[in-house]
């Protein structure tokens, strides 16, 4: 029989999920719960079998959602009971200062995760919520807590350290913490296969660029540096996020619009980006105004690219060299447009852009830069739900976890 593991995503408004085959490492089936606790009717997709199954309903809460979607297992298949699964792995933004690895689901970790809300105020409250209704819906299953903020952890002192005051900082645990790391540990294990190059001593910068966008430097498949900090609003732009932004625009807002936390948090996090510049956070949709001549479409993009570039720059330089520069996620896997701009920015540098390997659409891992190019450029697509089923089952196997706490049925 083979052995599987259910990764889950819990949003505030929706749950994404996928059974994740771990000898092949494909996902047998996947979906998503859309508009839980809005006024309008939710909507369900679950895709098995290359069969799509969708319904819509009201959907008063995640637990509601979650046992719609164990049904859908039931019904449309594969049935849970019959697919080996051997784990549950619950993806979590935020493990700060507690979870530098992955911990088993119990009421100890569930409440520290939502403890941990106050520097993940999106993500972390419905994931734990998540977890929670999965533990008693499934109560023979380990599940696991798995923590985009865990490969960061290993950051160097001087890469995760603010020049804040240092009372203060301890007090309140403010530090960079990072994010996506599940995205940027996973692409960083496999490029050097991909390029032929061993992963000893090899830099690489790894630009998880989509809605959410991040970038990281490694060296020898460690983290040097990220982008995001204490929390996935600093660094690179993004669909709704202003991305690096001097904190005195905070202050002046208050002092002069008089806006709210709230209304500043709101608009740092969700109506800034692309969003906030030319209405549209799809990148997709953001070319075609350029296309159509629309001149905040066009900064917007530029900006987009300066601040990828700038990262680079800022990258390449702490590491003392690079060796690959790798795309990966919703943008760097699928728009050769952008990926375009950001190389040919590097070209003084000797980037080389195959125009035809770039211009080709596929979800292989592959190179698109020329043999002569001075740094290697690859596109890989990232597997989070892989990743997080790995570490999931590893947990589960072993019983326990590194914190002490045990799985019991």
């Amino acid at each position: 029989m083979a052995k599987t593991v259910l990764v889950i995503n819990s949003g505030s408004s929706s749950i994404k999920y996928q059974l994740v085959d771990l000898e092949t490492g494909e996902g047998l089936a996947s979906g998503l719960v859309e508009k839980i606790g809005e006024p309008t009717d939710g909507h369900y997709k679950h895709e098995y079998n290359g069969e799509k199954h969708e319904l819509e309903e009201p959907i008063h809460d995640h637990e509601q959602g979650l046992k719609r979607v164990l049904g859908f297992f039931e019904q449309y298949g594969p049935k849970l009971s019959e697919a080996g699964i051997v784990a549950v792995g619950h993806r979590v933004v935020q493990g700060g200062y507690i979870f530098p690895k992955p911990a088993l689901v119990t009421d100890k970790t569930i409440n520290q995760v939502k403890d941990l809300a106050v520097l993940a105020p999106l993500h972390n409250g419905p994931e734990a919520k998540g977890a929670e209704v999965m533990r008693q819906l499934l109560p023979d299953v380990p599940q696991v807590f798995v923590f985009d903020s865990s490969f960061f952890f290993q950051l160097p002192a001087e890469a995760s350290t603010y020049a804040l005051n240092k009372d203060i900082a301890e007090q309140y645990h403010i530090r960079r913490y990072g994010a996506h790391g599940t995205s940027h540990e996973y692409v960083g294990s496999v490029v050097p296969e991909i390029i032929g190059k061993p992963a000893e001593g090899l830099k690489q910068i790894v630009l998880h660029i989509g809605n959410g966008a991040s970038a990281s430097a490694q060296i020898s498949g460690k983290p040097i540096d990220t982008s995001m900090g204490l929390t996935p609003l600093e660094g690179l732009m993004m669909g709704g996020r202003t991305g690096d932004i001097d904190p005195a625009a905070v202050f002046h807002l208050i002092r002069n619009a008089h806006m709210s936390v709230d209304e500043l948090d709101t608009l740092f996090n969700k109506r800034s980006g692309l969003t906030g510049m030319c209405g549209h956070a799809d990148m997709r949709e953001v070319h075609k105004l350029v296309a159509a001549g629309d001149k905040d479409a066009k900064l917007a993009l530029d900006v987009y690219v300066h601040r990828i570039i700038k990262y680079v720059g800022d990258f390449t330089a702490q590491m003392g060299g690079v060796d690959v520069i790798t795309f990966t996620a919703g943008v760097g896997e699928n728009d050769e447009i952008v990926r375009k701009m950001v190389c040919d920015r590097l070209a003084p540098f000797g980037v080389k852009l195959d125009e035809e390997k770039n211009n080709t659409r596929s979800k292989q891992p592959r190179v698109i830069s020329t043999p002569d190019s001075s740094v290697v450029i690859a596109v890989v697509p990232t597997n989070e739900e892989l990743a997080i089923a790995r570490k999931s089952a590893t947990i589960a196997a072993e019983g326990k976890d590194s914190y002490g706490n045990e799985f019991t049925r």
